[in-house]
């Protein structure tokens, strides 16, 4: 019977943590909020991952890497199924465009990227298929998940603190009223500085330039702090309770909640 369950109950991190400690062989579905990704293991090592409508070949990869250009991607496209991924790596080597390091280094690459996408998927469903191995014909390879668990939990706990700063990312953003001028912006900070606007919210905006949740959280917490935004309640929506609001607007009542706090901290 195949493992199940929800990324409520279960972290990516814990998952690959008992596939590492169990050496499992199979592939870890995954079906988020809004694309599907396969990781692939033999005993317990990585060996091939793909996630939404990218297919994780050797093409794609090296296009991705800069290895081949966009029309020698098309030709190797055009011609899918006619070679295997092993073929066309040989194929790519004996022309003198790659190496064998070339193609090993960037498929790890690519599959650790994968991975590292999903630390940040929180909803979802999960299993783990024994039977089900690679797609015949791709390059696996096999990477220890020590260093992916510990990178993995070094992100959920920044995720949880950019989740304190950002709690919901249905809300919007606006420029504030004095902005500083002299901010030098990365490209992914100007893809989402240009959908700014009281209409967008940031899983809006998040889904159209395909970022993840902790992604869109970091670039907007750096506009905050370099006070280039604000966040706001999204245009023609009501405006809800702030959920870190005091229970209570009695000052006396805030001040002995506050005392109460402060006493179990020191009790601590």
């Amino acid at each position: 019977m195949a493992l199940r369950g929800n990324l409520r109950d279960f972290t990516i991190t814990q998952l690959l943590n008992l596939i590492n400690l169990a050496s499992k062989t199979g592939t870890l579905v995954v079906d988020g909020v809004s694309e599907q990704a396969y990781i692939s293991f033999r005993d317990g090592k990585l060996a091939y991952a793909r996630v939404g409508r990218e297919d994780g070949s050797l093409a794609l990869v090296l296009h991705k890497a800069n290895k081949i250009n966009a029309n020698q991607y098309r030709a190797i496209a055009d011609r899918a199924g006619q070679m295997t991924d092993k073929e066309l790596g040989l194929l790519l080597i004996n022309a003198g465009y790659v190496s064998q390091e070339d193609i090993l280094l960037n498929l790890q690459g690519y599959f650790t990227d994968v991975v590292r996408k999903l630390f940040s998927w929180v909803e979802g469903i999960f299993r783990f298929e024994n039977d089900m191995l690679p797609p015949e014909g791709r390059i696996n390879v096999r990477l220890d998940l020590e260093n992916i668990i510990m990178e993995g939990s070094r992100q959920l706990r920044e995720l949880e603190q950019l989740q304190d700063e950002i709690p919901s990312l249905d809300m919007a953003l606006v420029f504030t009223d004095r902005p500083r001028t002299n901010v030098n912006l990365s490209v992914e900070e100007w893809k989402v500085v240009k959908f700014v606007d009281p209409k967008n919210t940031m899983r809006q905006i998040a889904s159209t330039n395909k970022l993840s949740e902790i992604e869109i959280r970091r670039i907007v917490y750096g506009l905050l702090q370099a006070g280039l935004v604000e966040l706001m309640r999204p245009a023609g929506l009501p405006a809800v309770q702030n959920p870190k609001q005091f229970p209570t607007q009695n000052k006396e009542e805030q001040k002995s909640l506050i005392n109460k706090l402060i006493g179990r901290i020191r009790a601590m």
